[in-house]
């Protein structure tokens, strides 16, 4: 993608360009997780996070009537981890091992190559379109999905609003720029009243485009999406954009395609959003919250038992990095979104 001089492109055809190019994009030519990485995800800190989100797909698949077919349906799969785990975890439950099957949607070629390598012994489809996936109930997991995708940012200054813009001033130099907007036309295409009581506003029209075509399959189809994401719940939104590199803070209009851009996930909006399409949240709870009413410590115990007191100690580190508050406990979020009569709490319980 090219941007000519003293142009102007909105931040979220920056931001997929500066993430998903072909030629330069973050994620389409190189891996940033780990240590070596730029960050790392709760999959990679310790396998007890996938084998949970595992025990709650058989929990919720039995909730559905233990249909004879159900897609299990990761969206942005990074490098393969959580699926791993996952199966390793279903292959001890034979009844729904022959019901499910297993897709990734992934864009990045790069991360595509890794995680085939990783899953080379497990039966998985990968698509690059929720079109492709097979007719019948589907459980979609997105984990740290929605923060990845481009979005829009609109700032309310005396009483009116602009949309922030970047503009190419010469090679590999930009700068933000706030162009005056019309919010009202945008709120008018997708039926949702964004700037009620708000100053600023951070909306991704590819997370909308996602969820409607979700959507439209777990009311057709049945089934429910769960949502894990470090995010807020409070209506105000906030300028959460960042730019990470190397485990910190870089900044957005530097080093183009080689720092995640990235920004806090607003679980309010996604909420007014899935109403809209006509599916109902039916629990949002702290990562913290959620992973230990699924006996997160109880298996680290059973981990942990005969073990020496440095792999102990380390199984009760990665444990730690999870559910603490200082770390991930609090800060991710997890929302689990599914059809109107649809009671299913397990993870959510008060």
């Amino acid at each position: 993608m090219k941007i000519n001089k003293n142009k102007y492109i909105s931040l979220d055809k920056f931001i997929d360009m500066a993430l998903y190019d072909e030629k330069i994009g973050y994620y389409m030519h190189k891996d940033p997780f780990g240590k070596n990485g730029d960050f790392i995800t709760a999959p990679n800190i310790s396998v007890l996070f996938s084998e949970m989100v595992a025990i709650w797909c058989i929990a919720f698949w039995e909730n559905l009537g233990y249909p004879k077919k159900i897609n299990i349906v990761e969206l942005g799969a990074g490098n393969g981890e959580m699926m791993y785990q996952m199966i390793k975890v279903f292959e001890r439950f034979d009844k729904f091992l022959k019901s499910s099957k297993y897709f990734i949607l992934e864009k990045s070629q790069f991360l595509k190559k890794i995680q085939k390598k990783k899953l080379t012994s497990c039966k998985v489809s990968w698509v690059d379109s929720l079109n492709k996936l097979e007719n019948g109930p589907n459980i979609f997991l997105a984990n740290e999905f929605f923060d990845a995708l481009p979005i829009k940012q609109f700032i309310k200054k005396n009483n009116k609003w602009f949309e922030k813009k970047i503009k190419i001033t010469s090679a590999n130099n930009f700068e933000f720029v706030d162009k005056l907007t019309v919010i009202k036309n945008l709120e008018k295409k997708i039926g949702i009243n964004l700037s009620h009581n708000q100053k600023i506003i951070e909306f991704s029209p590819l997370a909308y485009k996602y969820l409607n075509n979700i959507s439209k399959k777990i009311n057709t189809f049945k089934g429910g999406l769960l949502i894990i994401d470090y995010g807020y719940l409070e209506k105000k939104m906030k300028n959460s954009l960042q730019s990470v590199r190397k485990h910190k803070f870089s900044s957005i209009l530097k080093d183009l395609g080689n720092s995640d851009i990235t920004y806090n996930v607003n679980f309010n909006l996604l909420k007014k959003i899935t109403k809209k399409l006509n599916l109902k949240v039916t629990g949002i709870t702290s990562q913290k919250n959620f992973l230990t009413k699924l006996g997160i410590m109880q298996r680290a115990e059973i981990l942990a038992k005969n073990l020496k007191f440095s792999k102990k100690a380390d199984i009760y580190y990665r444990l730690n990095r999870l559910i603490d508050n200082k770390f991930m406990g609090d800060l991710f979020k997890v929302m689990f979104v599914t059809k109107k009569n649809n009671k299913f709490k397990i993870g959510f319980e008060n």
